[in-house]
């Protein structure tokens, strides 16, 4: 029997001593290398007791013997569980309760205070450093090069990815070797990802978009990765030159677009841009093609799914969409306002719930039943609890979280919709609407607005676009000039907050 994902990312290249890692020290590891080290990990590992089906926490910096050790996971049968490293030591008990892991493995600095958290379920601590040092390279240092593959099918665990829990305690999205797979090969083929690429890979590796788009798809196109520790601006303009892929979130743009030597010329050997993680700005969009002639490309996936859909390589990239579905997934737009388990599926251009369904979708939430029929249809269907519209064409459009639906007087407000009449407005850099309670009105509608720097924005410059453009009823009731808008380690604006802090 066969390890499904395993051995299509990282068996296949046992004797490929072509490059695959570059660092930030500059230090070159070959996929024979790489893989040399997963094996030695998976030693260490079952060493540590790590048994097929066992969870392994890992809350680390970015470092490419992390990357080994999820391949190691793979490797010996266990489930990858990777944390966010900013999460705190209150936060983490409740991720380590819920998932009873068999190791947890860390920065050498937080050994003690995660200590505790690791005897209440009987788990051992190992650790990486930012420099590479740690208990888990030397466990693994003089274990064989070599590992017995254990066997793992599709339906079985490969990871384990808890989300961020905005409006409620985060759940553990169980994903299957056969997830990961289809969606790796899907992106792979549509976004032409081959071994002549190089990836400018400056995400985080704790979340799907660093570790299971970027790093999967390199994987089984054998492509090499420039491993950056974080998005460092001269270092990533440094290697577009010698580079033909990076994948990041609109900030990175953003901060790309704020340097004069990004042009056509420094960008002309690059074959695509991708964005994802948070909706990027029209006008964003347009200034980069105006600077170096590339469409960035836009996509759209969550925790439980992998990606879902995709701006075509070839073909129309329009912005302000996430474009079409994946070779077999489907996507349909459903009223989400139907009762409880009824399907009523909307009309071409309507706003409703988006649900997809293909091989990509999870297995269901870890330790939450109920959660998973919630969510997840007899059908197959998933319950996005994001907003959108699908075109004439068949591109889909994020409207928005449910979560962050207005409902005043009676009537939905979609704060998408507010959010561009504000953001076209000259001297606004970008903008955040949501609702806070209202004693008439059951809510109100707040925009908070970053000002372009050194621009002084006019409230009344604002509620003159509003007027001329939406319904009254859209319009916003309060306006907050504030000097940047809170923001996750993925660059999504986080509502919660604003509405916690303007509340009253």
């Amino acid at each position: 029997m066969t390890n499904t994902l395993y051995d299509a990312l990282i068996g296949a290249h046992a004797g490929n001593h072509a490059p695959f890692l570059e660092t930030d020290d500059k230090r070159q590891i070959s996929f024979a290398r790489f893989t040399a080290k997963v094996a030695q990990i998976a030693h260490a590992l079952t060493a540590a007791g790590v048994a097929p089906g066992d969870r392994v926490v890992a809350q680390v910096p970015k470092r490419w013997e992390v990357l080994a050790l999820y391949g190691a996971c793979l490797q010996c049968g266990a489930v990858y569980l990777p944390l966010n490293t900013a999460y705190t030591t209150a936060e983490l008990e409740y991720f380590v309760s819920d998932a009873a892991p068999r190791l947890l493995v860390c920065d050498p600095k937080d050994v003690q205070a995660l200590q505790p958290l690791a005897e209440t379920c009987e788990a051992k601590v190992l650790t990486i450093a930012a420099d590479g040092s740690g208990t888990l390279n030397t466990a693994a240092k003089d274990q064989p090069k070599s590992f017995e593959t254990v066997p793992r099918g599709p339906d079985d665990l490969a990871a384990l990815l808890y989300t961020s829990g905005t409006t409620e305690r985060s759940k553990g999205a169980m994903l299957t070797h056969g997830n990961m797979l289809s969606n790796a090969g899907a992106l792979t083929d549509l976004w032409q990802i081959t071994e002549r690429d190089r990836l400018i890979h400056a995400l985080p590796i704790f979340h799907t978009h660093g570790l299971f788009v970027a790093m999967n798809t390199s994987l089984l196109a054998g492509a090499q990765v420039r491993l950056m520790e974080r998005f460092d601006l001269e270092k990533v303009l440094e290697e577009i030159p010698q580079s033909t892929l990076l994948m990041g979130v609109p900030t990175f743009y953003t901060r790309l677009l704020s340097d004069l030597g990004l042009d056509r010329a420094l960008c002309r050997k690059m074959r695509l841009f991708v964005s994802g993680s948070a909706p990027l700005l029209a006008e964003t969009h347009d200034a980069f093609v105006s600077r170096t002639g590339h469409r960035i490309l836009e996509r759209y996936g969550m925790t439980e799914t992998n990606m879902n859909t995709s701006n075509p390589y070839e073909g129309a990239r329009v912005a302000g969409t996430v474009g079409l579905p994946l070779p077999g997934v489907e996507v349909r737009i459903t009223d989400s306002n139907a009762a409880s388990g009824a399907v009523t599926e909307l009309a071409q251009g309507d706003i409703g719930m988006i649900e997809v369904r293909g091989p990509n979708v999870f297995k269901g939430y870890w330790n939450m039943p109920e959660k998973t029929a919630e969510e997840l249809r007899e059908d197959g269907f998933f319950l996005t609890g994001d907003l959108g519209r699908i075109d004439e064409k068949g591109y889909l459009s994020i409207v928005g979280r449910e979560k962050d639906l207005i409902i005043s007087g009676g009537y939905n407000i979609y704060p998408k919709e507010i959010e561009d009449v504000l953001n076209d407005v000259e001297g606004v850099s970008e903008s955040a609407v949501f609702g806070v309670a209202d004693p008439d009105f059951g809510e109100k509608v707040i925009a908070a607005v970053v000002a372009e720097p050194g621009t002084e924005l006019q409230e009344e410059t604002l509620r003159s676009a509003i007027t001329t453009a939406l319904a009254r009823f859209k319009h916003p009731r309060h306006y907050q000039f504030c000097a940047e808008l809170p923001r996750n380690t993925m660059g999504k604006v986080q509502k919660k907050q604003l509405r916690e802090q303007y509340r009253d």
